[in-house]
């Protein structure tokens, strides 16, 4: 075995679209539109500008059936791109583009390999000894452990497992082909490249199992630089790996403690130095979608949550101010009240005990559900409104976070802490 390098990428999600920015004015469609695109264009111009010996993709570098042969058409294209500069591709299905009548549809280039769903098998690169074995996904919801059958080691080969798996589970990600560390272990292979969780996480070094993570992430849980792995052998063992940033546009979520401010303008200062802090750490130049996240125990707390949609126009301008490519996804409220201030009695304090009593009754909370219940479906049906406004969280039925809100705006006024 001599010494080469390749590129492990996974959950491409070609053409699937991204999300969280459709009432936001100003966004450039087309870039977000063409945002997995455009990174997958900078994967194979990488790939070519290394010289790269192959490519893998482990699973999901389609986002289901295609809405029109312009997905398939310009994937062949790309592969076209790596054929002329001999750099062959391994691919496998996985939940999300599990073997259909689309992808089986286009005559690919010889150089590109895909994986059978029936069962696992080897695809062997001579000239490198290099050995490939991978199994696509047959449907979209494979539970038995597929790397239990992948087929023994090749001697005197660098081995290579190509598989879509949640491993023995991982927060947000459904349990699809799973197996545990040491059952890709017992395969004895050199290198696991998984496929299906969306971070690049070295979950061991030996073997070197890696899930590469997605090429560009679409929606704010996807946050962080987002790429595929460059993978150098040397005397038959890994030597270097490094995770290479493909995307061209990056999200993040930018938290900012209100604990210290007393007015809206110390507010606005924090929001303003903690997005440019985040922005200059983790942008590296590219477009960033933010979603704002206020938190701390604030007096100001009941005035920020009865305006929100305020807030929210602040920020934005606030984002535009520190970088013009910077958008704000949502800003969402996580502050608390402070304490309260005592009261001298009367209708105020009274008001307040029965909030206090709503929040620990479910009966008081159902009462009060069924009177606002109405009017807040109206609002909603008025017109848009926000995901954390008080008309969706009704829709929702998320009557918890309703009655937090509200009653920290009606705690603002009647104890006179809102704050300017």
């Amino acid at each position: 075995m001599g010494s080469f390098h390749f590129l492990h990428a996974a959950d491409i999600h070609l053409d699937s679209p991204l999300h969280g920015l459709s009432r936001y004015d100003g966004v450039p469609a087309e870039e977000v539109r063409g945002a997995t695109r455009a990174a997958f264009d900078n994967l194979i111009a990488y790939a070519c500008d290394q010289a790269v010996d192959f490519v893998l993709i482990a699973g999901d570098l389609f986002d289901g059936d295609w809405k029109d042969m312009g997905t398939g058409l310009y994937f062949s294209r790309a592969m076209g791109k790596l054929a002329a500069a001999n750099i062959p591709v391994y691919w496998i299905a996985g939940n999300h583009d599990a073997v259909s009548s689309l992808t089986r549809s286009l005559p690919w280039p010889d150089t590109v390999h895909a994986f059978k769903p029936r069962r696992s098998h080897t695809h062997v690169i001579d000239h490198l000894g290099v050995a490939i074995h991978g199994q696509s996904f047959s449907n979209a919801h494979v539970t038995e452990n597929l790397a239990a059958a992948y087929p023994e080691k090749r001697e005197h080969h660098f081995n290579i497992g190509l598989l879509h798996t949640a491993l023995d589970g991982h927060p947000g990600h459904a349990p699809y082909a799973p197996c545990t560390v040491d059952d890709l272990r017992a395969r004895h292979y050199d290198y696991w490249a998984l496929g299906h969780v969306h971070d690049f996480t070295v979950v061991s070094e030996w073997p070197y199992i890696v899930f590469s993570g997605n090429l560009q992430g679409r929606h704010i849980r996807e946050t962080g630089p987002k790429g595929a792995v460059h993978v150098e052998v040397e005397d038959g063992a890994v030597a270097r790996l490094r995770h290479v940033p493909l995307d061209t546009l990056r999200w993040l979520r930018v938290e900012v403690d209100c604990a210290a401010a007393r007015s809206m303008d110390e507010v606005d200062a924090a929001t303003r130095t903690a997005l440019a802090r985040r922005h200059a750490e983790l942008s590296d130049g590219r477009p960033v979608v933010a979603r704002v996240v206020l938190t701390g125990s604030t007096p100001l707390a009941g005035a920020l949550q009865e305006r929100r949609a305020e807030r929210r126009d602040a920020v934005r301008a606030l984002a535009a101010a520190v970088a013009p490519d910077l958008w704000i996804e949502k800003v969402q409220l996580e502050v608390t009240m402070p304490g309260l201030l005592p009261m001298d009695g009367g209708p105020a304090e009274d008001f307040m005990a029965l909030l206090a009593e709503i929040r620990q009754s479910p009966e008081l909370a159902a009462e009060l559900k069924a009177d606002l219940l109405p009017f807040l479906t109206a609002a909603g049906k008025a017109g848009d409104f926000d995901d954390d406004s008080l008309a969706a969280m009704a829709a929702r039925d998320d009557w918890p976070a309703l009655l937090a809100v509200a009653g920290s705006a009606l705690e603002a006024r009647l104890t006179g802490t809102g704050g300017e």
